[in-house]
């Protein structure tokens, strides 16, 4: 199961599952971008010859009975679950002296008490999952280093891989795995509208001095990361929890 599936590190995350061998719940708060993920994957030999399939579903991750529902659709459809990756979230900026507690409260919802939600409405399929249950949740960068104008996007990302951490602990003896992903420059949906997310008056130079970015300048695509989850969700992650990859 796969949130945030309609666009970016999601969209690219639930391809990737598919092409190898998974079958994938793809959900999303934004149904345009589902029917967008839905057509690529029936295209012809989009999904390629393992044996994979995707299913797309609505969920608003802030919500506990959209959650609920979505998950509970989820596991009577297939019958159970394996493993699941919380890639929804929302990103943006403010003046801390300047940010509502509305905007506070906004990014604490989807992003943290959304990740909260999932992964405890889907704990109890996936202790039930004979190859051991994995929950991939997405962290940041911005959990490591101070990332200017945006204290509250911060702040949830560093306490997703602090939640990571003591869940692995607290299911490692009933075969649970938890891992954290920290992507950095990824081009997406989000990175793209950051500008557009901060203040009028940023000083980009701060940024120039903490996000060094590889090659000749370009961020890295969502498939550079969903070789990582696919990893981490199958055989070969499978002494890897309780911790993160930047």
């Amino acid at each position: 199961m796969v949130t945030g599936a309609g666009s970016g590190i999601g969209r690219g995350t639930a391809l990737r599952l598919a092409r190898e061998g998974a079958h994938v719940a793809a959900l999303d708060v934004v149904p345009d971008g589902l029917e967008g993920l839905a057509a690529e994957a029936s295209a012809p030999g989009a999904l390629g010859e393992a044996g994979g399939r995707i299913v797309t579903g609505p969920v608003d991750i802030a919500d506990e009975d959209s959650v609920r529902a979505a998950i509970a659709a989820v596991t009577d459809e297939r019958g159970g679950l394996d493993a699941v990756v919380n890639a929804a979230a929302v990103h943006y900026g403010d003046h801390t002296h300047e940010m509502s507690l509305e905007r506070w409260n906004r990014l604490i919802s989807i992003n943290l008490t959304g990740t909260f939600l999932m992964v405890r409405e889907s704990l109890p399929s996936l202790l039930e999952s004979p190859h051991g249950g994995v929950i991939v949740n997405f962290s940041s960068t911005s959990a490591f280093f101070a990332h200017p104008y945006m204290a509250a996007y911060s702040a949830t990302k560093g306490a997703i891989m602090s939640f990571t951490h003591a869940i692995a602990l607290e299911y490692a003896d009933r075969g649970l795995r938890a891992v954290s992903v920290v992507p950095g420059g990824i081009e997406t949906a989000i990175t793209g509208s950051t500008p557009a997310n901060l203040p009028a008056d940023t000083d980009w130079d701060k940024f120039a001095k903490l996000m060094p970015v590889l090659g000749r300048g370009k961020f890295g695509t969502p498939d550079s990361i969903a070789g990582v989850v696919a990893m981490l969700v199958s055989d070969d992650g499978a002494y890897i929890t309780g911790t993160e990859i930047r």
